[in-house]
């Protein structure tokens, strides 16, 4: 099955000091230029929506341009929540794709192969997101105080990709809509609706650009890999 990428980078960097994290340089390009190669060297991506502000979409363009991306398919405005903001994004897409893939901007070490890993599973199980075990043991904390300590093998980190079937993403944003909720996570929507979701196994070098000093950590992990 082929899948559209919506890819989401329309936040304002609070904890990056001002500083539009998908525009730092990372490697041979930057943050947002790494993103997009993943998904252009995905044979199962058919075309790539780039949720941003009007304020960075020149330079994004410019960057797509300089690395030879072939598949962008258009721009998106970011709007008030990611939710809104992943809205935007599926006007965008081609009518006939068949899945939806949202993709944070700011996690420019995601690996082709998992991409397609997920994709895969995607089109078995109707969603799937890439994650990765928990390594540490979790507490659930009330007032300071430890309440409960949650299984630790039935515990992952939730990444992005996140994958569904165009139809089933669509009941969860007309659900959504409906009920007026609001989502952080794209599973979350697909949860809401009663649709099990399959953890996708990733790696942890999928990281999230956040502060400053992740874009030192991208910076060690791609020159190892290219290494």
């Amino acid at each position: 099955m082929t899948a559209s990428a919506i890819i989401v980078c329309a936040g304002n960097s609070t904890r990056m000091k001002g500083v539009n994290k998908i525009l730092l340089p990372l490697g041979s390009s930057n943050v947002i230029g790494n993103s997009l190669m993943a998904f252009e060297k995905c044979p199962s991506v058919k075309d790539i929506v780039v949720v941003c502000r009007e304020c960075d979409e020149e330079q994004i363009k410019k960057t797509a341009e300089e690395i030879g991306i072939t598949k962008l398919n258009g721009f998106a405005r970011g709007g008030e929540t990611r939710q809104k903001s992943v809205l935007n994004g599926l006007r965008k897409i081609s009518s006939d794709t068949e899945l939806i893939a949202i993709h944070d901007g700011a996690r420019p070490l995601v690996k082709p192969e998992h991409i397609e890993n997920t994709i895969k599973d995607a089109s078995v199980f109707g969603g799937a997101t890439l994650g990765v075990p928990v390594k540490d043991t979790i507490k659930i904390v009330h007032d300071g105080l430890i309440d409960d300590t949650p299984h630790r093998p039935s515990l992952y980190i939730t990444q992005t990709p996140q994958i569904f079937r165009r139809r089933i993403y669509f009941e969860g944003v007309d659900f959504a809509a409906e009920h007026e909720l609001d989502f952080t996570d794209d599973c979350q929507l697909i949860e809401a609706i009663g649709t099990k979701v399959y953890m996708t196994v990733g790696d942890y070098t999928n990281i999230k650009i956040t502060t400053p000093e992740d874009i030192e950590i991208a910076e060690l992990l791609l020159k190892r890999e290219e290494g």
